[in-house]
């Protein structure tokens, strides 16, 4: 910031062209991480994270296997939510701190994913469906038809925590070079003045 006294003694405060371009930049990285459509793919998250914890909900009342006992849609549920709502909140508010919260949700999130994918696959693997056992010329026994309800739960949990774990993907790489290239403008906190301000000395008589 430049300051200048005329000769009637009026100061005129002139912007800073180091501050200006620091603005410019900061401009310029809201428009960057907001054309990656941090909403839309926060949006997402928090859908699949819904999903996950409703469609887990028919398997407590099925056969207790290890994907019930150790929670997984639920604590994978939840950080799907809420890595889905610092995305949210990133676009509306975009700062560097938000971006480096974001980028941190959305790493966890991709590492409780393949965590969430590994359990998946091996209950899935574990607990096989049981064959058919005629009780009547029309239905099975209902052990068949719980695994078979448990089998179809788990398999679209699976195919909704693998979604998932490829929309932190993206979240993270998108981030992860925007803050690469404008960290180092992340101690702005506050513009200068759009316009040149005046002062008029005060009336000493």
């Amino acid at each position: 910031m430049s300051v200048a006294v005329s000769r009637d003694l009026t100061v005129q405060v002139s912007e800073d062209t180091n501050v200006v371009k620091l603005i410019d930049r900061q401009q310029t990285l809201r428009t960057a991480i907001q054309r990656g459509e941090p909403k839309c793919l926060g949006v997402s998250q928090v859908m699949l994270g819904l999903m996950v914890m409703s469609y887990s909900i028919p398997l407590h009342f099925t056969l207790q296997t290890e994907v019930v006992n150790f929670g997984v849609p639920w604590w994978s549920g939840l950080t799907f939510i809420t890595a889905g709502v610092v995305a949210i909140v990133l676009d509306k508010h975009c700062t560097m701190k938000i971006l480096q919260v974001c980028l941190m949700a959305s790493g966890v999130s991709i590492v409780l994913s393949v965590v969430a994918v590994i359990i998946y696959s091996v209950d899935i693997n574990r607990n096989p469906g049981l064959p058919c056992i005629k009780t009547s010329p029309e239905n099975c026994n209902e052990e068949h038809y719980a695994t078979t309800l448990s089998r179809g739960l788990k398999s679209s949990l699976l195919l909704f925590t693998l979604a998932q774990t490829a929309i932190s993907a993206i979240v993270c790489f998108l981030l992860f070079r925007q803050r690469r290239n404008f960290g180092q403008y992340a101690t702005l906190t506050q513009a200068a003045p759009s316009t040149p301000t005046s002062f008029s000395p005060t009336d000493l008589n």
